[in-house]
């Protein structure tokens, strides 16, 4: 249920990482290649970055409810649009849950772009965060707005207690906040690219380079100016 990707690095166009890769998630949208969970993603998309011009801090997002094979307006701007940080995703929207722009991802609370590859029992959201935050019914955004109130260092304990409470949960997060990349692995694909320029975080890869690397089911991934750290989510801290 849903694709989506992270970059952290240098300044680089939208269009090279969503639409110009042969595998990217452009292609995702209608044909992906790893997906476990249903056959397309046509439920909508969403493209967040940070501005540069705003200090690099400051989060713009792009989204519709539309599949991205579609959308020429965005193919027409994505060229021209660049930023250091990315979070992009295109949508599997899980059954019964609304089909519109403000569920798709990423999602905000005005610092971090998050995105949600899975699906989680609402119920077991607390009403208090839902309320002051999440900007749709769905599960995505609903559990959006629970991390955004604990707060992204909690991130993996979040994660842990929710996969607790849910056996069926999947609970594949990945955000940024534009000195950060950080993302989970619980129930679904996720994959690193160690570029010269920057690191990819995307549930699968983009192209056929073989410096793609598979994260372990059960993961924290935290991406900074330190380099790439892997922490396991089903043992006490202490970084791989």
């Amino acid at each position: 249920m849903c694709r989506h990707l992270g970059w952290l690095g240098a300044e680089v166009t939208l269009s090279s990482l969503v639409l110009e890769p042969p595998q990217g998630l452009r292609v995702q949208s209608y044909a992906p290649r790893r997906q476990k969970h249903g056959l397309m993603n046509a439920d909508g998309w969403g493209v967040g970055f940070f501005d540069a011009s705003s200090g690099g801090d400051v989060p713009r997002r792009w989204r519709s409810s539309a599949p991205l094979w579609g959308e020429t307006s965005f193919e027409s701007v994505a060229p021209a649009l660049r930023s250091h940080c990315v979070v992009a995703a295109v949508r599997s929207a899980t059954v019964g849950m609304p089909i519109e722009v403000s569920a798709a991802a990423p999602f905000t609370d005005g610092h971090w772009l998050l995105s949600h590859n899975g699906l989680v029992d609402r119920a077991l959201l607390p009403a208090s965060a839902i309320g002051a935050r999440a900007e749709s019914v769905c599960d995505s955004a609903m559990l959006a707005a629970t991390i955004f109130d604990r707060g992204m260092d909690a991130l993996g304990d979040t994660i842990i207690e929710l996969g607790a409470a849910d056996p069926l949960a999947r609970l594949n997060i990945l955000a940024a906040n534009g000195s950060r990349l950080v993302a989970t692995t619980w129930g679904d694909t996720l994959c690193i690219l160690r570029r010269e320029d920057g690191v990819v975080l995307a549930s699968e890869p983009y192209d056929d380079d073989p410096d793609w690397e598979d994260v372990p089911d059960r993961h924290l991934v935290e991406v900074s100016a330190d380099g790439v750290k892997l922490t396991a989510l089903d043992h006490p801290k202490g970084a791989r």
